[in-house]
């Protein structure tokens, strides 16, 4: 079911909020057809150039980056209470903007409590070359991380510490897909992010570059204080658990080790990533 109705805006005392006094599409039935588009990305992750956005932070920060925002829905009492001027920044950029009841929020929500608003936006996939672009690039290449929180996480650190750009490859959880963004937090709609790349192509493309391929392994690498990130780089880190294949290993031009106290023997590939790019940041600000 759709219907208009109108939600406006009052702060206390009554007074009307001057950023969103306006007529609003509201969706009651769970069998619409936004309501199986959201499903669908839920499901995807993201699909082509679509990806799902899940609460108001993200929603934000996808606003502020210029992403084109398709649809948001808001929580019936929210888009005419606290979220009334986000929902007025969809609109003024020609978003379809709707209210939907708490019931039906949870059903095109990825997640069991939604937090008030999910959207779909037009996030552009970005090529190879875009990710190794630069004068000294810092890249990271994530190898078979299956978990998409830490993916995203990883996105995250590597905008905090200066890197300009991320590689996935075959087996990578997707970068765009709604649980790694809500890791990266936005930081995967301002840096250049290519996917799906095979390590054979992303090693003829790093070499044709002079960006030294450098692995994170977990013992018998060059210890991390000692090992010169100044130059063109690309950091090289595996998956949960297995690590790096040997024949992945074995094609890098150097290798790291992060050095810890015993009886640890590994990290998180996030905390590892985060510890990484952190020393090639210190390192290049020298």
């Amino acid at each position: 079911m759709v219907a208009r109705s109108h939600a406006t805006k009052r702060r206390a005392g009554g007074l009307p909020h001057a950023a969103y006094n306006t007529t609003v599409e509201r969706i009651s039935s769970r069998q619409n057809a936004v309501v199986k588009r959201f499903r669908a990305l839920i499901r995807a992750g993201s699909i082509d150039d679509e990806v799902l956005l899940d609460g108001v932070h993200l929603l934000e920060e996808a606003l502020s980056a210029g992403m084109r925002i398709e649809v948001a829905a808001f929580a019936e009492p929210l888009i005419s209470g606290p979220l009334a001027a986000l929902a007025a920044r969809t609109e003024a950029v020609h978003a379809r903007t709707i209210a939907v009841p708490q019931e039906v929020l949870t059903t095109i929500g990825p997640v069991r409590h939604p937090s008030g608003v999910v959207a779909i936006a037009q996030l552009r996939r970005r090529a190879l070359d875009e990710a190794l672009a630069g004068e000294r690039p810092l890249v990271v290449i994530l190898h078979q991380v299956q978990d998409p929180g830490n993916v995203g996480a990883v996105v995250r650190a590597a905008e905090a510490c200066g890197a300009t750009g991320v590689v996935t490859t075959s087996g990578t959880a997707d970068p765009y897909g709604w649980k790694s963004l809500r890791g990266a937090m936005g930081s995967a709609f301002r840096l250049p992010i290519a996917t799906g790349i095979s390590p054979g192509r992303l090693g003829t493309a790093l070499d044709a570059r002079g960006i030294s391929l450098m692995a994170a392994v977990p013992r018998d690498g060059t210890p991390l204080p000692e090992a010169d990130l100044t130059g063109p780089a690309a950091i090289l880190l595996g998956g949960e658990g297995a690590g790096l294949p040997p024949e992945v290993v074995a094609d890098a031009h150097a290798r790291l080790t992060i050095p810890m106290k015993a009886p640890v023997e590994s990290l998180n590939v996030a905390i590892a990533a985060s510890l990484i790019l952190y020393e090639a940041a210190r390192q290049r600000c020298n």
